[in-house]
């Protein structure tokens, strides 16, 4: 993705809506669902990072060629850098979860059977 940026420090919202292929609108949607905080011009321009454009690009590709929706995406992201801690362990081996399972499977059988013998 960063292979496609020009090389310059800060871009205007339009260059930034040019690159990712939506309306600048879409942008300052996806700044607020996203917590992307550009800095501002003298003049109050929006001006955005590198970091930030490749941070657009990467949401245009899970909303728009991955199918994600904005939570969706908002948690890959997240996930992605870091900002999500590993969901805990509860303790419990996968082994340990099959073999449950498959005697649950065997009783709920073995009910079916009686229930069909008694009535």
């Amino acid at each position: 993705m960063s292979s496609e940026l020009p090389d310059k420090l800060f871009f205007r919202i339009g260059e930034v809506a040019e690159l990712v292929g939506v309306e600048s609108h879409v942008l300052r949607y996806w700044e607020t669902e996203f917590k992307i905080r550009p800095q501002r011009s003298s003049a109050g321009q929006r001006l955005y990072r590198r970091q930030e454009v490749q941070r657009f690009l990467r949401v245009r590709q899970l909303l728009h060629e991955e199918g994600y929706t904005i939570a969706g995406a908002r948690k890959a992201l997240a996930e992605a850098l870091g900002e999500v801690p590993p969901r805990p362990s509860v303790g419990v081996e996968m082994d340990a979860l099959r073999d449950a399972l498959r005697r649950v499977r065997k009783l709920r059988d073995e009910i079916r059977v009686l229930a069909a013998e008694m009535g």
